[in-house]
């Protein structure tokens, strides 16, 4: 029982509007905003505009720094 009431929030969380995903990520809502859309993660419904947050985090790991000289 546990488990399927951890997969259905875990879905829930899967699509949020702007304000919400700036909140998530400690963001403005237009660089939230331009993050979604450069990462090509928005879905319209009529008036509505969802962002799909797994698009969003493969999006900012392209931009992950793996080099060690910048740890230093």
């Amino acid at each position: 029982m546990e488990k399927v009431q951890s997969q259905r929030r875990k879905n829930m969380d899967k699509f949020v509007r702007y304000p919400d995903g700036a909140a998530i990520y400690h963001v403005s809502v237009s660089t939230f905003m331009q993050w979604a859309k450069d990462a090509k993660a928005c879905y319209k419904v009529k008036q509505l505009v969802l962002v799909n947050l797994e698009i969003i985090d493969e999006y900012l790991e392209a931009f992950h720094i793996v080099d060690d000289d910048f740890y230093k």
